[in-house]
């Protein structure tokens, strides 16, 4: 039976660092399609689809953020038993983070690096106006603003009426999300942003930096705030920088230890 976690297929028992992916808010795995061909051969790509969308369109979308982190901890236990890493963008950039404070809960092997691209820092408040419950145009004009979503489905009625319920579902797990004070992780962090982004401001990423004991880097591409797309090549060489540095060379001893 087909894992509907793994859009791609499920991780396969070869040597290498599985990375999983989150989408933004309002995205599917899709937008992950093209990394498996961009990425560096020791890097395996797995776009994690959540569901209410892609091949989970008919399933309800999940409105808790900290509760759809348990459940791709859930889902992903099995196969943390090689090194693997979580890169998430916009929404799935906080989800990432809070996928691997759950992992560590649980005491699970913990991800050899955590991307985050195009987040605020958790504990920073939100300062956009809240649109999960807000009149259809105004969503639309949000979604405007931002960019990311091609002009073609926001003129059409009767894509956005399929469209909005995931839309509403991903905003309501960013606007009703609440930020938990824990101990930085032991993960070693990237965090990328784009430096036109009007959402998430370049000079308050930094502040991610508090968030781990390990090593972090900050990389700011040119772009706004879907800078991931046009300068994937960009965003794809940080992912190797940290990765094929610790690709095993053969099939992992004993688990890792967990932190």
């Amino acid at each position: 039976m087909r894992n509907p976690w793994f859009a791609q297929g499920e991780p396969q028992d070869r040597p290498g660092v599985r990375l999983f992916c989150l989408p933004h808010a309002g995205g599917s795995a899709a937008v992950y399609r093209e990394w498996r061909d961009l990425a560096p051969d020791p890097v395996q790509v797995h776009p994690l689809e959540i569901p209410g969308r892609g091949g989970r369109w008919g399933e309800p979308p999940v409105t808790d953020l900290v509760f759809l982190a348990g459940l791709l901890a859930d889902a992903l236990a099995e196969y943390l038993d090689r090194p693997y890493a979580l890169f998430g963008h916009s929404m799935g950039g906080l989800l990432a983070f809070e996928l691997a404070r759950t992992l560590r809960g649980r005491g699970l092997p913990r991800p050899e690096h955590l991307f985050v691209s195009g987040a605020q820092a958790p504990e920073l408040p939100r300062t956009r106006r809240p649109i999960h419950a807000a009149p259809e145009a105004d969503v639309i004009d949000e979604l405007r603003r931002l960019g990311g979503t091609p002009a073609g489905i926001l003129d059409d009625a009767g894509l956005m009426e399929l469209f909005l319920p995931t839309l509403r579902a991903d905003y309501a797990m960013l606007e009703t999300y609440h930020y938990r004070d824990r101990p930085p992780l032991a993960v070693p962090m990237t965090v990328l942003g784009g430096d036109a982004d009007p959402v998430v401001e370049k000079e308050r990423l930094h502040l991610w930096r508090r968030h781990t004991d390990a090593p972090s880097r900050l990389v700011v591409l040119p772009g706004d705030h879907f800078f991931l797309f046009p300068e994937v090549a960009d965003v794809m060489a940080a992912v190797a920088a940290a990765l094929v540095p610790a690709a095993p060379d053969a099939v992992p001893g004993p688990q890792r230890g967990v932190a």
